[in-house]
């Protein structure tokens, strides 16, 4: 074979592996880069990704709360007008006055288990007596079911006893509560246990009626039934006698937005007037000071919630210990009394004014009071409130009252008189 011919055949051999090299090269590279390209886009590993943190118990605790600072006395006419039940600054003596100071830790700890516990940094004994740390709210839900239809309520908290009994003092309108329900109950609270049901529906609308401020009481459930010592809040068992109380209440929608709430509720028990109550010649008989009086109320509520416009109206008769003048000794007598209440609700950009009308009347006795004295208790307020913004809010009530009461200091002493009350309440 010639030279020639073998070096054009070595040439044609080699030019024909290097094309043969040159794709597999690039075959090489393009799976290379494919192989690449997949790595990339695959996802970490299960194991390899930060699984969620489950928060703790404590992280799930809110903490809000709320003051009242108050005036009593502009225009005032009567400075011996006072009321030791509703506000110890009324009348003589009376100046700026911190009405409450509240911190309120709330939270669901679990599932099935809330709890709301409440101090208040501005209780006062007397009226000379000021700014002491009380206990207010200390209890625990207990959801028998996720949906929480069905709770109990175990601690000390407010006695399902009357529409504006239950309202908080930050919600409502009034300066004070009205004598007649809340005479049964004096700060409103008291130990016990509750069984609460509230269909999920219902649990809806009554948070909406909180949230929207339309001055609702928050979830006391359609029906509630429960056991109370009956000395009310912070005070000792004395009698081994635990009060009864039950309560029915529905927020009906009408008409897709109004929504009215008609109620009725009920107790009865023992009250024992305790020897540290009772004045130095005053009667009362021995089976009262071991087992109490008879102690018993029935009420009718009806409300309707302010859209613009609002009503409110309660109403209760009952039993229990008074002073009675004929013998001087405490008994059994009849009380009866209530309150009804206009309001209109105005929007006016981002704030809001609520101006009202509020009448009350009672007959009755205060068992909490030194002695159970008896009032008759006339009174007409009217005023306003100013949602400035949702950390402040400023109320002025003019209030007219004739109260009378009937103890052993005096058998009838009869004040009336009118003033100008102010409110400015700090919400936190």
């Amino acid at each position: 074979m010639k030279a020639s011919t073998v070096t054009r055949a070595i040439l044609a051999a080699g030019l024909a592996a290097g094309i043969l090299f040159s794709k597999e090269a690039k075959a090489q590279t393009s799976d290379s880069t494919s192989q690449t390209t997949t790595v990339v886009q695959q996802p970490a590993p299960a194991a390899m990704q930060e699984a969620p943190k489950k928060k703790a118990w404590y992280d799930k605790i809110s903490l809000r709360g709320y003051a009242q600072v108050r005036y009593n006395r502009l225009l005032e006419t009567n400075p011996n007008l006072k009321c030791d039940q509703c506000d110890k600054s009324l009348g003589e003596g009376g100046g700026l006055f911190l009405r409450r100071g509240r911190l309120i830790f709330s939270g669901d700890v679990s599932d099935r288990l809330s709890i709301y516990i409440q101090p208040d940094f501005a209780s006062s004994a007397s009226s000379n007596a000021l700014h002491f740390f009380q206990l207010r709210d200390a209890y625990f839900d207990v959801s028998l079911d996720k949906a929480k239809v069905y709770r109990l309520r175990v601690g000390q908290s407010k006695i399902p006893y009357g529409f504006e009994n239950l309202q908080s003092s930050s919600n409502r309108l009034a300066l004070d509560r009205n004598d007649a329900l809340n005479s049964g109950i004096a700060n409103e609270r008291d130990l016990g246990i509750f069984f609460y049901w509230t269909p999920e529906e219902i649990q809806e609308r009554f948070k909406l009626l909180t949230d929207a401020g339309l001055k609702g009481t928050g979830n006391y459930g359609v029906f509630g039934l429960g056991i109370y010592n009956g000395q009310t809040a912070n005070k000792p068992e004395v009698n081994n006698t635990q009060h009864v109380v039950a309560r029915l209440s529905y927020p009906l929608l009408v008409g897709g937005r109004q929504i009215i709430e008609p109620g009725i509720q009920a107790y009865t028990g023992k009250y024992v007037v305790t020897p540290d109550q009772v004045s130095s010649g005053v009667g009362i008989a021995e089976k009262y000071l071991k087992d109490g009086f008879t102690d018993q109320r029935i009420a009718a509520s009806m409300v309707l919630y302010p859209q613009p416009f609002g009503f409110q109206a309660e109403y209760n008769i009952g039993r229990g210990p008074e002073f009675n003048p004929e013998t001087n000794a405490i008994e059994v007598q009849n009380l009866h009394g209530g309150y009804a209440q206009a309001m209109y609700r105005k929007e006016v950009g981002s704030q809001v004014l609520i101006p009202f009308v509020k009448v009350q009347h009672y007959e009755g006795g205060k068992k909490h009071e030194r002695d159970a004295p008896g009032y008759s208790v006339y009174e007409t307020e009217i005023g306003v409130e100013w949602l400035v913004h949702k950390s402040v809010e400023l109320t002025a009530d003019y209030s007219i009252g004739d109260r009378t009461i009937r103890n052993a200091q005096n058998f009838d002493n009869r004040q009336h008189g009118s003033r100008l009350r102010l409110q400015a309440q700090f919400n936190f």
